[in-house]
């Protein structure tokens, strides 16, 4: 294996940013690590570029994979810096990212071991988190009423229902609970996630969600279910053993479905980026512009020079000219 740069030169416009258990991806080629610097910190953990051959053209395919919890998972979720994680993505090019993460399940059809793709989240985080870009002198409000983009989930859905069959079960919608945590859910609270008709739960989709789409991304969440939360009458109540058993008992399964996933978008990484293609997403051609429009209210005049100087690192030309 050779060396490891500590640079890259092109744009990398697709990203993994992966949760327990999915620190490396079988049958891609790491060529890259990158250390990057934002305006919001540093990131939870130096970003990888691995190449993957296109399957159409067989030209290496850059993806970027961000550790969210750090190398060693030593970040605790609320201490995940996740301003920083999807600045420093956007910073290098990425436009498209998948995100996975561990959860528990909240309805019985939802199995550990299991798989769904949320179409809705509810925020129970407790506002210890960072969760914007638009502050300090300048003020933001994107739309949120669809917090996943449907055009990359639709994609992660036909992928994994290629899968079923081969371990793979994957259930095509639900309502994610992200929770402050770290420790799990009482079983009221668990009970009362079931009444709002929760799918699944977990402490990480938020504010990561939130500020991809201040970022203009296209974001996707894979879920994979672990346990039963704290409901279940049946069922042990969640503890670390049983989600990393799970865990470690599916990685297999999670490797294959990123990696499949990852194959499909790679594919169209040639093609000419037009909104509603698989290659517009890619770029994120749906968001392109939404944050600029977001930010109309603050007036010349409450505009602080700071905020904007973020701003335009986050969006060169947008908001200095």
């Amino acid at each position: 294996m050779g060396d490891i740069a500590d640079s890259y030169p092109d744009p990398v416009h697709i990203a993994v940013i992966g949760g327990t258990g999915i620190q490396h991806l079988p049958t891609f080629h790491h060529v890259a690590s990158l250390t990057v610097p934002t305006p919001w910190g540093s990131p939870s953990s130096p970003i990888r570029i691995l190449h993957h051959p296109s399957p159409r053209t067989g030209r290496p395919i850059p993806i970027a994979f961000l550790s969210r919890h750090g190398l060693h998972h030593e970040l605790a979720p609320h201490e995940v810096p996740s301003r920083a994680n999807i600045a420093a993505l956007r910073y290098i090019g990425v436009r498209c990212v998948i995100a996975f993460s561990a959860v528990g399940s909240l309805q019985e059809e939802v199995k550990p071991r299991d798989f769904l793709v949320p179409d809705q989240v509810i925020d129970r985080t407790k506002g210890f988190r960072p969760w914007t870009f638009f502050e300090g002198g300048m003020v933001g409000h994107v739309g949120f009423a669809e917090p996943f983009d449907e055009e990359l989930a639709t994609v992660v859905r036909r992928c994994g229902h290629v899968l079923e069959g081969d371990g793979v079960r994957l259930h095509d919608r639900g309502t994610l609970i992200c929770m402050e945590g770290p420790q799990f859910s009482t079983r009221a609270e668990s009970l009362l996630y079931r009444s709002w008709s929760g799918a699944v739960i977990n402490m990480s989709c938020l504010p990561e969600a939130k500020l991809a789409r201040e970022a203009e991304l296209a974001y996707c969440m894979i879920c994979m279910a672990t346990d039963y939360d704290s409901w279940h009458a049946t069922n042990a109540t969640v503890d670390v053993q049983m989600v990393m058993g799970h865990m470690n008992a599916n990685a297999g399964n999670a490797g294959v479905f990123l990696a499949k996933v990852l194959d499909e978008l790679s594919g169209y990484e040639d093609e000419e980026a037009v909104e509603g293609s698989v290659a517009g997403v890619v770029r994120g051609k749906r968001w392109e512009g939404q944050s600029r429009l977001a930010t109309g209210m603050t007036g010349a005049a409450g505009r602080k020079t700071e905020a904007l100087d973020r701003l335009e690192w986050l969006f060169p030309g947008s908001f200095k000219t």
